[in-house]
């Protein structure tokens, strides 16, 4: 036998094995497994499938189009236009995988009895940790965790662009698995969260143009480097107002890391050099929540990182920067975005009860009633572990335990307030009266 007589022909038997592959997939629901308990709420579930089965229409229209015209207009233009145009719908189909397997992380992983539990418990927390004090942005957009290698978290917001031009319906947030179960986990889930809120309310550019106008005067090569660093500086804001010293001390886990490398200064890096990043952080702490706390962990961070080890281009820079750290948290803190309406950042993100004092305190009624602790919110709940961890009455033993707890216990409620909203919408069937039974005197 022999094969195609003439590129057409082949191009065109390449083209229905494309298609062929695109029918073979399928969409999650039809083919993962996973805990009832461990399952994507349905709102990040349903803009994931949509999406999906969308795009996958649309490539099987492009190849029969193709097909259609590669036996009609174009059986008569150069094989090399005929191949042109198949090697584009074959990129198409590409871009579709590599969505496809984006998505397939943080679905795959719910099959996993341990941490399918962990990630559904992480997707709630969250978006707690989304929500402003006043309500908003906790519904904005679906927010959807996975696991991954690697010493930090990472996300992919909503409504970004997606391989094949297409936009994100959910936010994805890769959590290290070395941050799994226990400290440091909420810093580094509440940090990428600070980014998607920071999207929404279009943070980052108002943010910038106030640095801008500050970097005209005399400390302007501080405030260039500030500018130059404010998403990350924004997504710390985010975490320290949601967590208190919980997230800069799990920030310092993170960054906690050989001498060259938490000295290492770049303005081409967005994030800022992890020596003087715990500064601002520990800055913004006690511009939001004032306690003592906030210059003893500057102090050990300084014993363990002494500048003066730093290489001397960067001692120079540390000079300049480090007046205007605390003029840095004053003006994020006090800055009004429009998308507020005139609030202030802090007042929309901080709130009394993060204040070292009220943790310590709703850590006594959590301990002497368990069944409190559980109605307490999960951002609330990660603050209240994170001061007791600074206060050296948490073990990382107890947290880890704590924390898987705190995890699956978020999971099975959710599951249980979707079973129940699923059943009231249900239609139902009335069934025969029981007997009343005999009354006896």
């Amino acid at each position: 036998m022999s094969g195609p007589a003439v590129p057409r022909e082949f191009l065109a038997a390449e083209t229905r094995a494309l298609l062929a592959r695109v029918d073979r997939l399928r969409p999650f629901v039809e083919q993962e497994t996973m805990l009832p308990a461990a399952v994507l709420l349905p709102r990040a579930l349903v803009g994931i499938e949509e999406l999906l089965l969308a795009e996958r229409a649309r490539l099987r229209a492009l190849g029969l189009v193709y097909l259609r015209w590669l036996s009609g207009p174009g059986a008569d233009v150069p094989a090399s236009e005929q191949q042109r145009r198949y090697a584009l719908l074959r990129l198409r189909l590409n871009d579709h995988l590599s969505t496809l397997d984006l998505f397939s992380d943080a679905v795959t992983q719910r099959s996993e009895s341990e941490v399918g539990l962990w990630l559904s418990g992480m997707d709630i927390a969250a978006a707690d940790a989304l929500r402003l004090n006043d309500g908003r942005l906790g519904d904005e957009v679906p927010i959807i965790c996975y696991l991954d290698r690697g010493p930090g978290a990472a996300i992919r917001r909503a409504r970004t662009r997606l391989p094949g031009d297409l936009e994100n319906p959910v936010a994805i947030v890769r959590v290290p698995r070395e941050r799994m179960v226990g400290h440091g986990i909420a810093s580094s889930l509440f940090h990428e969260v600070g980014h998607q809120g920071a999207a929404l309310l279009d943070l980052v550019p108002s943010v910038r143009a106030v640095l801008a106008r500050r970097a005209r005067g005399p400390a302007g090569f501080g405030w260039r480097c500030w500018s130059s660093w404010i998403s990350e500086i924004l997504a710390d804001f985010w975490s320290v107002a949601r967590l208190g010293v919980g997230s800069t001390l799990g920030l310092m886990g993170v960054v906690s890391l050989p001498r060259p490398f938490v000295f290492r200064f770049s303005l081409t890096d967005p994030h800022p050099f992890p020596w003087i990043r715990v500064l601002v952080s520990a800055a913004i702490g006690h511009r939001l929540y004032p306690d003592p706390q906030w210059a003893a962990l500057r102090r050990i961070w300084w014993q363990l990182y002494p500048p003066s080890q730093a290489p001397p281009a960067v001692v120079a820079v540390i000079e300049r920067l480090l007046p205007t750290v605390p003029v840095l948290a004053a003006a994020v803190a006090g800055h009004r975005p429009v998308a507020l309406g005139g609030a202030t950042l802090a007042g929309a993100l901080a709130h009394p009860s993060r204040r070292p004092a009220d943790l310590r305190r709703l850590r006594a009624v959590m301990l002497a009633d368990p069944a409190a602790a559980a109605r307490i919110r999960p951002a609330l709940r990660f603050a209240v572990l994170g001061q007791a961890r600074w206060d050296g009455r948490l073990s990382a033993r107890a947290e880890s335990r704590e924390v898987d707890s705190m995890l699956r216990g978020w999971a099975r409620e959710s599951t249980l307030r979707m079973a129940a909203a699923a059943a009231q919408q249900q239609p139902r069937v009335m069934a025969p009266a029981a007997p009343r039974p005999a009354v006896t005197a």
